[in-house]
């Protein structure tokens, strides 16, 4: 059966196993086999027959309610992201005849003004490709540029980790965010490429996609150890592109009268200084 046809039930698996039997209220007693919870206990917090659970899991039935998913929800302690998400994989959709996948683009609008901010500002497709960016997002981190991914920068590059102290923190939330954007859709040539690469290269990357974990991607401030103008905190504001799905503007400001923002000051003057 492939991932495709059982995603619900893979989705299941993987986040019972990270309940434990004292977040859920049941005692521990004997020798427990399995990480988190068993079936049968899944299925009775979700008032349904384990029998059917065990269905459910293995992909053998497809159609469970609207009320079933949300029983499960509740048994699996989802939070309303995660539900949601469940919800969205249990909706019975025909399949469609593959398309070939639009190159995402920036509107003319958007690259215009992400050019005129005088703060770091850059544009991300739903698969975490950096679709534009102006100069002072690139002098922050080169990797903030045209054709750069993410995902990829974050895990494989470590000029990339270095300029980011405590990316681990970081990296579970990138990875629920990029696992919601990109949905049920993952029969996609460049979601297959850009998971298969990554889950071979970054021991990481693999377990916490294997985690199944689905969250949305929020605005937060963040240390950056920059090479030339040392520490300093940036709030990350991210703000959907309208007319654009799945591509965000993200833009980066420091707190008015820190030493975050002198230092972003300093690092606009050397950029715009002539070479």
């Amino acid at each position: 059966m492939s991932d495709r046809a059982n995603l619900l039930g893979d989705y299941v698996r993987a986040r019972r196993e990270l309940v434990t039997p004292e977040q859920a209220g049941i005692p521990a007693s004997g020798v427990r086999r399995v990480p988190g919870l068993r079936r049968e206990e899944v299925a009775l917090l979700a008032g349904i027959s384990a029998d059917y659970y065990l269905r459910l899991e293995q992909g053998r039935d497809r159609n469970p309610s609207p009320q079933v998913l949300e029983a499960l929800a509740r048994a699996l302690q989802l939070d309303d992201d995660a539900t949601a998400y469940l919800l969205r994989l249990g909706a019975q959709r025909p399949r469609r005849r593959r398309r070939r996948p639009r190159k995402e683009s920036v509107p003319e609008g958007v690259a215009k003004l992400i050019a005129a901010l005088p703060l770091p500002a850059y544009v991300e497709g739903r698969y975490l490709d950096v679709l534009a960016a102006n100069d002072l997002a690139t002098a922050l981190s080169p990797r903030l540029a045209a054709g750069r991914n993410r995902l990829r920068d974050t895990f494989l590059d470590p000029a990339e980790q270095a300029l980011h102290p405590g990316w681990e923190n970081a990296a579970p939330g990138m990875v629920a965010g990029f696992r919601a954007s990109v949905g049920t859709d993952i029969d996609d040539p460049r979601f297959i490429e850009l998971v298969g690469e990554l889950s071979l290269a970054s021991p990481h990357f693999a377990r916490l996609w294997a985690r199944h974990d689905v969250g949305t991607c929020e605005g937060a401030a963040k240390l950056l150890a920059h090479p030339q103008v040392g520490e300093l905190w940036l709030n990350r504001e991210r703000l959907g592109v309208q007319g654009a799905p799945g591509r965000t503007l993200v833009v980066m400001h420091p707190d008015p009268g820190t030493g975050s923002a002198e230092k972003l000051a300093l690092l606009a003057s050397i950029t715009r200084a002539p070479a």
